[in-house]
């Protein structure tokens, strides 16, 4: 199975996808170059644009955002002695990163053609958004869920623990510096 069928079919809440992913080091470095290649390449255009501090610190958010998950996930496995499990977790849990904009495209063109049917746009908006939320808290759970084999207390305290931490590492900085989010 191909890394593009392990994603379709964890998307789709299968646990069989991940086949597609290998279980080693390795796997995960690989998960994680096109994930922070797109924002090294954005920031190295910031930079080039004259703006070069707020590329900086956006791309150090977006590092922080990519990493903090793998540091907190694999401290996490490692206490519930799960850490043979945690190569193949990480590395499927990168690549079904890219499910979610690829969801956001739909959902956009889905509010487009409901708003031309006269449905106002703000409450296509907000339902699109709190789906696509649902949605990656759903994935993110299935993944560690069954990733890392783990009991359903356990799989929601690993996604909260993450979820928030994470969040609050990007979010945090930026607002005691008086930047914008």
């Amino acid at each position: 199975m191909s890394i593009v069928q392990g994603m379709v079919r964890l998307a789709r809440f299968r646990i069989d996808g991940f086949q597609g992913f290998g279980n080693s080091a390795q796997a995960v470095l690989n998960s994680l170059a096109p994930l922070l290649a797109f924002p090294l390449v954005g920031g190295v255009f910031g930079v080039l644009g004259g703006q070069a501090l707020p590329a900086t610190v956006d791309f150090l958010a977006t590092v922080v955002a990519l990493l903090a998950p793998l540091v907190i996930t694999h401290w996490l496995a490692a206490r519930w002695q799960r850490l043979a499990e945690w190569p193949r977790f990480a590395a499927a849990s990168n690549w079904c990163q890219w499910t979610l904009p690829l969801l956001a495209i739909g959902l956009v063109i889905v509010v487009m053609v409901l708003q031309l049917f006269g449905l106002p746009l703000q409450a296509l908006v907000m339902v699109g958004l709190i789906g696509l939320v649902g949605y990656g808290l759903a994935l993110h759970y299935f993944l560690a869920r069954h990733g890392l084999r783990l009991s359903v207390g356990r799989a929601v305290l690993l996604v909260l623990v993450t979820d928030v931490s994470t969040g609050a590492m990007v979010v945090i900085p930026r607002l005691l510096t008086g930047g914008s989010l």
